[in-house]
């Protein structure tokens, strides 16, 4: 298993955070920019969409699995911003098919520019749901996420070179990967296959541990993608913190009857401030600091004991040795841009 942090250490750290930091108000210009946000038609991509368009961006996509959904989000923030229809487009984008996100990327790399990504589509459920022999979290938190930054690491590249310009991209995590067990670490065989096995799951744990993976996953990205002149893109893991979001609507457990209400009523931040963070990791004066870097109340905070001790580094690099060579298999070729 991982190496989590202590409870007692989170909780002061998650209550700092909460109720003594100030996220502060985007300001970031920008003008003639293109930004893609995954998951916006509610909750924290949502907000970020609001806050985007009226920083100035020329084109936001909102990639969303349900198109009615995303043009309905589209009103929404026409109806509250002085954004113009044309600045907005929907475009789908299922993250629990690989399929659907190959056929994203590849209506992607006809864009004239790309700017910015925001990595937000994701699930939390306590109910273990398979998808073609794999669990959701897994593949939508986790796989999904990291096939669909690779296969748009090109196209942030080119407009990087192209325009002049840095360009992000930023993976949506949470602060929940400092306390995830990842008991499954204990088989001696395939992790996937442990993670994919329907057999004694805590669905407790399988939230943080997905986003415990993700950041492994994105800190080898980032290692071998290192901000040059050819590739002058800043990637990174941020979290939003609690907030009041629409990612709990799966959450059937005990935490949705008791601990929820709590915490989205007096603990949480609204999804307006969150989406302030989902900005913040993306503006386009990000410093080359925040590559590969965990992004927390928009600053670059610890890693902590799961990535940082001797156990995660290992744990880390024992993860990504199957995670690679499973996304070749997904998409021939895909790893060739990394170094």
């Amino acid at each position: 298993m991982a190496t989590p942090m202590s409870w007692l250490a989170f909780g002061s750290k998650l209550i700092y955070s909460q109720f003594f930091v100030r996220i502060p108000y985007p300001t970031s210009d920008f003008s003639g920019q293109t930004v893609i946000v995954t998951g916006s038609n509610t909750g924290l991509g949502l907000e970020a969409v609001r806050h985007l368009v009226r920083l100035g961006a020329s084109r936001v996509i909102l990639a969303v699995r349900t198109i009615s959904k995303g043009e309905a989000a589209v009103v929404n923030i026409l109806a509250s911003t002085k954004a113009t229809k044309d600045t907005l487009e929907v475009w789908s984008l299922d993250m629990s098919d690989y399929g659907s996100i190959k056929a994203f990327a590849a209506r992607v790399e006809k864009l004239d520019r790309l700017d910015a990504v925001i990595q937000n589509a994701g699930i939390l459920s306590s109910d273990l749901k398979m998808i073609n022999g794999e669990e959701a979290h897994i593949v939508v938190n986790l796989v999904g996420a990291v096939l669909l930054g690779l296969l748009l690491l090109p196209k942030l590249r080119e407009s990087g070179k192209k325009f002049r310009t840095r360009t992000r991209l930023s993976f949506v995590g949470s602060d929940v990967q400092y306390i995830a067990a990842f008991k499954e670490a204990n088989s001696t065989g395939s992790l996937f296959e442990a993670l994919n096995s329907q057999e004694g799951t805590d669905m407790g744990d399988r939230y943080p541990t997905s986003k415990l993976l993700l950041l492994y996953a994105v800190r080898e990205i980032a290692s071998r993608s290192p901000v040059t002149s050819d590739s002058n893109v800043i990637i990174n893991f941020m979290t939003p913190g609690a907030c009041r979001s629409d990612i709990f609507r799966d959450d059937v457990s005990w935490f949705k009857n008791l601990a929820k209400e709590l915490m989205l009523t007096t603990f949480a931040r609204t999804t307006e401030v969150g989406g302030r963070t989902l900005v913040d990791a993306v503006r386009p004066d990000l410093g080359v600091e925040a590559h590969g870097a965990f992004l927390m109340d928009c600053k670059v905070a610890v890693n902590g004991p799961n990535v940082e001790s001797n156990k995660g580094q290992e744990l880390a690099q024992r993860f990504n040795a199957e995670l690679f060579p499973k996304l070749e298999g997904i998409s021939p070729g895909i790893t060739k841009v990394l170094r």
